[in-house]
């Protein structure tokens, strides 16, 4: 095989979205797959919807999704700039190339005379395709055309045969030319259209293989068209499959967020996106699901993706993540757990070590319990703050019982004697609550967690009571048997004056 070079090319008319991450990751795997090399190229030739903003936001995903480029923004490389809006004399270049061969020809029609002829030929079941009009002025009509309005510039597509090329998805693919129509390569304001410009850059940035979605299976055969005009040898290419959402359409906004951003925002980790990116369109073999960076560039190849669409399901997805993190050692946990708790003023934005001990200490009975880093700041706030957030339907449920104020009064009298301190003891104390009061276990547990955490879901009891110490714990039953003793006696509204002083 030829050396290999792959490249993603985004245009940074907005964030990075589900399937463009997954085609930079394919280009990616199998450019680190052969040893080759991955270019990034921002196609940024959109005059109206391209931002230094988006270009940024595309970048920080890619790098958060630990895809990494070898020439591109910010690295370099022998065969830049890597901007598309830094290499417009290069296109004209061509241009003018295409020009002086006779394959191309300057257009002078306007867009409303476009549109109208366009109708026309629809109004009429012909395919909308342009007349070549200009293509046969005189010269003395091309002269006062020229005078009177700017000019595009377009392909002469040929008239005869068919593009035909080998898709390492699809296979065999051909198209005939006469369906493909003269387009418009430059405009006329200077700037390149986008088949014309990756055309040009692909081949002066040598590369080797075009891995994209199966939506450019056209502009590839227009393409193959602009390789053969130009003299240059063709890349090899492959179209994956779309992402489509659960009801077998495109993946849209409409099925929920498509931006990798919100992904990360959400609490989701680097490395189960990568995987389950993957896993849209390729795979290993029939059962083989969770895999390291190191074996997907291992076992990439182009024979083993699909020809048909992926399903995005939002909870395969959160079952992934929860296996990451449940695999990801506790002191990372902890630090990631910082960065959220931290971002919502819970804890000091300084990580000590004595914060760190007990953020560990947190996570570690959390861990199985979680699927996404966002389930962090509401499934531990009551760790930090002791202004609780009660769940109504939780203390109406199990806090306003009439054996809860005796129950907790006999609790906190038992934890203020345990020594040491532990969760085994504490474990020890309810168990022998629950035989006295001949109750299940957890009749005499989701109490005490209502009005330790203001929920009736946390982690185990024992552990909850464990890390909030002895002194929190007993201050927060004694509310909690305050309000069950108002309640009961009919004083208490609900859940609204729950909060811990």
């Amino acid at each position: 095989m030829k050396e290999v070079r792959t490249r993603y090319a985004p245009s940074p008319t907005g964030f990075l979205h589900v399937g463009g991450a997954r085609t930079a990751l394919f280009n990616w795997l199998f450019a680190r797959h052969h040893g080759g090399t991955f270019v990034l190229r921002i196609e940024d030739t959109d005059l109206e919807r391209s931002t230094e903003e988006s270009t940024r936001a595309i970048i920080d995903a890619l790098r958060w999704l630990e895809i990494d480029w070898d020439e591109g923004p910010e690295v370099g490389g022998p065969y830049g700039p890597y901007k598309q809006s830094q290499r417009l004399e290069i296109y004209r270049k061509y241009t003018q190339q295409l020009l002086a061969e006779g394959k191309a020809y300057y257009c002078y029609c306007t867009p409303e005379e476009l549109k109208e002829r366009r109708e026309q030929l629809l109004a009429a079941g012909k395919a909308p395709m342009y007349d070549r009009r200009c293509l046969h002025l005189s010269d003395a009509e091309r002269e006062r055309l020229a005078a009177e309005r700017p000019a595009v510039v377009r392909f002469l597509s040929p008239d005869e045969g068919e593009v035909r090329f080998y898709d390492h998805v699809r296979g065999e693919v051909a198209f005939e030319n006469k369906v493909l129509d003269d387009l418009v390569i430059l405009k006329s304001d200077g700037w390149p259209t986008y088949n014309f410009a990756v055309v040009v850059d692909d081949h002066l940035m040598r590369i080797s293989h075009v891995i994209r979605g199966e939506d450019h299976l056209t502009n590839t055969a227009r393409q193959i068209q602009l390789y053969e005009a130009l003299g240059w040898e063709l890349p090899e290419f492959a179209h994956v499959p779309l992402i489509l959402g659960t009801d077998r359409t495109r993946l849209s906004k409409r099925h929920g967020a498509v931006s990798v951003g919100h992904y990360r925002d959400e609490g989701f980790l680097p490395e189960a996106m990568v995987n389950y990116l993957a896993l849209l369109g390729w795979s290993y073999d029939d059962r083989t699901e969770i895999f390291t960076r190191e074996q997907l560039i291992e076992y990439f190849s182009l024979e083993r993706v699909s020809k048909h669409g992926a399903i995005f399901d939002l909870k395969k997805l959160e079952w992934m993540n929860g296996v990451y993190i449940r695999e990801t050692p506790l002191e990372r946990l902890a630090e990631l757990a910082h960065q959220r708790l931290s971002a919502a003023g819970l804890v000091p934005a300084e990580l000590d070590d004595e914060l760190r001990a007990r953020l560990v200490r947190i996570m570690e009975p959390l861990q199985t319990r979680i699927k996404t880093l966002g389930e962090i700041v509401p499934s531990t706030r009551f760790f930090f703050t002791d202004e609780l957030e009660f769940d109504e339907k939780a203390v109406k449920k199990f806090l306003y019982r009439d054996y809860v104020p005796d129950l907790f009064a006999r609790l906190i009298a038992r934890l203020l004697e345990l020594h040491p301190w532990q969760a085994a003891g504490i474990e020890g104390i309810f168990k022998g609550l629950a035989e006295e009061y001949g109750k299940k276990l957890g009749d005499v547990i989701q109490p005490a967690r209502v009005a330790l955490t203001g929920t009736s879901v946390s982690p185990p009891i024992h552990d909850v009571i464990d890390i909030l110490g002895r002194a929190r714990t007993c201050q927060r039953l004694r509310r909690g048997a305050e309000l069950a003793k108002a309640a009961l006696a009919g004083e208490a509204s609900p859940a609204a004056h729950a909060a811990d002083g």
